[in-house]
């Protein structure tokens, strides 16, 4: 009898975490990739100085991924044809790269540069990677989805759990790479 009711208990605890669990990701499930037109740079833990008119400048978007008309993660992009070391090549590469680009096709560079990332709720980081990655390879212009991320041990871990490969370290940042063909 004893035997019976640890059983029971250990299946109805286990149906409470199931549960539990489907509550805490449910939002995954719903969310969409939606393009931004600001964000607010004080809640962005890698590069708060950066503000809207930087990030959404010559050949530079933000995304984001949307619940219920609320913003649960962010990521910033640059286009660039180009691996920048910093944020200044960064600015630079993809003034030039919408400038190439707007004398031939309207498209922008070949390189889609992630320079910034967060995530205002558990899960979030991983699926606006997962989002972005789909976006680029359904694009006919991209043909690269890599980093500029700053020298921490969270970013080279994050971007190494999420399938990036370390392509090069700078003075200041380090650069991954998404496999996307």
């Amino acid at each position: 009898m004893f035997k019976t009711r640890i059983k029971a208990r250990l299946r109805k605890n286990k149906q409470i975490l199931n549960k539990s669990i489907d509550n805490f990701f449910g939002w995954v499930k719903g969310a969409k990739l939606v393009e931004l037109k600001n964000c607010k740079p004080e809640e962005d833990p890698v590069r708060p100085e950066l503000d809207n008119n930087f990030r959404t400048g010559f050949g530079r978007k933000i995304y984001g991924v949307e619940y219920q008309n609320e913003i649960y993660a962010v990521m910033c992009f640059a286009y660039v044809n180009k691996i920048p070391k910093n944020v200044d090549e960064l600015e630079k590469l993809s003034i030039d790269a919408f400038l190439q680009s707007a004398m031939r096709d309207q498209k922008g560079g070949q390189i889609a540069i992630a320079y910034t990332v967060w995530s205002k709720k558990k899960g979030g980081g991983k699926l606006i990677v997962k989002e972005v990655f789909k976006k680029i390879k359904k694009s006919n212009h991209l043909n690269r989805l890599v980093t500029l991320s700053p020298l921490t041990e969270m970013a080279t871990n994050f971007h190494e759990r999420n399938g990036a490969k370390l392509i090069q370290i700078n003075e200041n940042t380090q650069n991954f790479e998404y496999k996307v063909m």
